[in-house]
């Protein structure tokens, strides 16, 4: 038997969420404020991931069309995704918020 390859193609132009430039800070998975069209998850992501956000809206209409899944999923990303900018998420400020009063 053979054993599977690698893909082999020309690198990426934009780095994934594992691979940064030397020297630089970790790429952060954030919602933008650019760009957006309801929260900024879909395009958070597609930064994240290097693709364009149409595909991750697609994704996610396409997801949300066979079984809904994707509403909580993005419903999920608005909370636990911090915006871009800031450190926390909405869901970390509505418990620290809850915790020091």
């Amino acid at each position: 038997m053979n054993a599977p390859t690698a893909p082999t193609g020309p690198p990426s132009s934009h780095p994934g969420p594992a691979e940064s430039e030397p020297g630089s800070p970790p790429m952060r998975l954030h919602r933008l404020r650019s760009g957006r069209m309801i929260a900024g998850v879909a395009a958070g992501l597609a930064d994240y991931v290097g693709v364009d956000p149409t595909v991750v809206r697609v994704v996610f209409v396409a997801l949300a069309l066979m079984g809904g899944i994707a509403v909580p999923i993005y419903l999920a990303g608005w909370l636990l995704i911090p915006n871009e900018g800031s450190e926390q998420s909405m869901a970390e400020e509505m418990l620290h918020h809850q915790f020091t009063d």
